[in-house]
């Protein structure tokens, strides 16, 4: 619902704040006022193009700014949600028009700038503007068959959700399908790849870390006789047999010996000698190791060719399947358990064959139910809306609801088009092809109110879902009883949800809620337009002057308060 439009310097309104209610408001004033600068307002918050040309002459810029109440319309809150705007506590977000003088236009949802594509994204949710220069709502198929399924009732709609979301299933499973079939021989050259290295893998039959082992013994046994040398020189060092030069194990007992001669004046030196004998014992030890390890290593050429053959065949392993034996072996369990999945590719299709032939039973039957649901619903609503056409100066006009086989898609197998008999032996012509701008906007009044009369009571203590409806010159072409028939079905809709007209009928303003008048005034800065609401003997002099032109006639005066008595006890 639309709260609150503030407008300034735009064409002829300078500055004008209009708080708006739930029912039935309508708008009036002299002609040229700037009754249809609310509208291009109430447009551009609806993503409509932005005319520089509509800027008020002198100002750098116009603005016009909304505030929607949008708790229950989770479509909007997402949206703005989406976009980063955010959604006030009580339910209502902000939306702001800005218009260049010079031509560009910001746009901006919930506190943040968004694209105007945005604000248009989201406009069928908030609003529905019936005029003659507009695109109607329901003027195309889609549109056509969505609203037939409202009116349809929960039921029906119960039965498209579940069609929608096997259809949706079936969908994914086709792609999936498809995908696998026209991948078959790539999956099939992958399988045997696969099945290669495994099999080359598991003849070499490699053991973790071996590559490691290997490469330590062909450093050993390639440098036997640098090793031999190597240890003897160590060995000798440590407790060598020359009398020459005394070995360390030597050296440490003569140091041990020495200390301990001593320890009786120093109980430091007593410590020393201990922890000298330690390392002498160490140092004995390691001679010992020394000396096996020499006595032990041997040159063995056939080990040595051995390991390097060895080395060879985990080398051409890691060359492809990873930098060590540990890669490789990692490699060949991913590979097994794809080589699984991709055999496993003709059981998951059979799987999937078997579920696509249960959902197209399934589409089938609910498909079939949602034809039968539509062309019940098309007759219910062809004869609502014929019999408040009837009302609407249109006796003898007709609406058809055609629900004809289709290619079967998201929404069922079902063309729904609606046509309009505007008299008897005409042909029926598709919705807007074949009537006048004021018999279009009455045929749209006649369904909305249908429409909205069904989602009403399909939706009993629940909170209203219908965007709010706005009808300029809805009443061209007509009077009389005929527009007293307007007013009263614009009444009735508005009993659910917020309606805005723009009217020249006294007979229509008179069933109003809501009131405004857009004035015009002169003033040192030009012509100024100005909105306010009337009530009580102000509403009565506005509604005397569009009966009379005079607002001064206690004629006019008596006329406009039957209007309004006969207005109220008639709803």
């Amino acid at each position: 619902m639309l709260e609150e439009i503030a407008i300034e310097n735009l064409g002829v309104i300078r500055s004008a704040r209009v708080s708006l209610a739930r029912g039935l408001t309508v708008i009036t004033g002299e002609t040229g006022a700037g009754k249809t600068m609310v509208l291009t307002g109430l447009g551009l918050l609806m993503g409509g193009k932005a005319d520089p040309g509509a800027v008020r002459p002198g100002a750098r810029g116009a603005v016009v700014e909304g505030r929607w109440h949008v708790v229950g319309r989770n479509g909007v809150v997402e949206r703005v949600e989406d976009a980063g705007g955010t959604v006030d506590d009580d339910g209502t977000v902000v939306v702001l028009r800005t218009v260049a003088a010079e031509g560009r236009s910001r746009a901006h949802l919930g506190g943040r700038g968004v694209p105007q594509g945005v604000l248009a994204e989201i406009a069928d949710e908030l609003a529905t503007v019936h005029g003659q220069a507009d695109q109607l709502r329901l003027r195309t198929p889609s549109k056509q068959r969505e609203a037939l399924d409202a009116f349809a009732g929960p039921g029906h709609l119960a039965t498209l959700d579940a069609y929608r979301a096997a259809w949706a299933e079936r969908a994914a499973l086709q792609a999936e399908i498809d995908d696998l079939t026209a991948r078959a021989v790539e999956r099939a050259r992958e399988a045997e790849l696969l099945r290669l290295g495994l099999a080359e893998i598991e003849r070499v039959d490699p053991r973790p870390g071996e590559d490691a082992e290997l490469q330590a013994l062909v450093a050993r046994l390639g440098n036997v006789e640098a090793l031999r040398v190597a240890a003897a020189e160590a060995h000798d060092a440590l407790a060598g047999e020359s009398d020459e030069v005394a070995s360390a194990v030597e050296q440490l007992t003569r140091a041990r010996r020495a200390l301990e001669a001593a320890a009786h004046d120093d109980p430091g030196l007593a410590e020393l000698a201990g922890r000298i004998a330690e390392a002498g014992y160490l140092v004995a030890d390691a001679a010992t190791e020394l000396s096996a390890y020499v006595d032990d290593l041997q040159a063995d050429p056939a080990g040595l060719e051995t390991a390097h053959a060895r080395l060879a065949q985990l080398t051409a392993l890691t060359r492809s399947y990873g930098e060590t034996v540990d890669d490789v072996l990692r490699w060949a369990s991913d590979a097994g358990l794809r080589l699984l999945d991709l055999d496993d590719g003709g059981e998951r299709l059979r799987g999937m064959a078997q579920r696509t032939a249960e959902l197209d039973d399934d589409l089938a039957r609910l498909s079939g139910d949602l034809t039968v649901g539509r062309t019940s619903a098309g007759q219910r609503l062809s004869t609502a809306v014929t019999a408040e056409l009837a009302g609407l100066a249109m006796g003898g006009a007709r609406l058809e609801v055609n629900v004809a086989p289709a290619e079967p898609g998201p929404w069922g197998a079902d063309q729904v088009t609606f046509s309009l008999l505007p008299h008897p032996g005409a042909s029926a012509r598709p919705l807007g092809k074949g009537a006048s701008g004021g018999e279009l906007s009455r045929v749209m009044l006649a369904l909305e109110v249908a429409l909205a009369t069904a989602a009403v009571q399909g939706a009993v203590g629940a909170e209203p879902t219908l965007p709010t409806f706005v009808f300029d010159e809805v009443d061209a072409g007509v009077g009389g009883r005929a527009a007293v028939e307007v007013g009263r079905r614009l009444a009735l809709l508005a009993h659910s949800t917020q309606v805005i007209v723009v009217t020249h009928l006294a007979q229509v303003a008179a069933f109003a809620d809501t009131h405004l008048v857009v004035t015009k005034s002169a003033g040192d800065s030009g012509t100024v337009t100005g909105v306010h609401e009337v009530t009580d003997d102000a509403r009565v002099r506005e509604l005397a002057r569009m009966l009379s032109g005079q607002d001064d006639s206690e004629n006019a005066r008596r006329h406009a308060r039957e209007l309004l008595e006969s207005s109220t006890v008639g709803r």
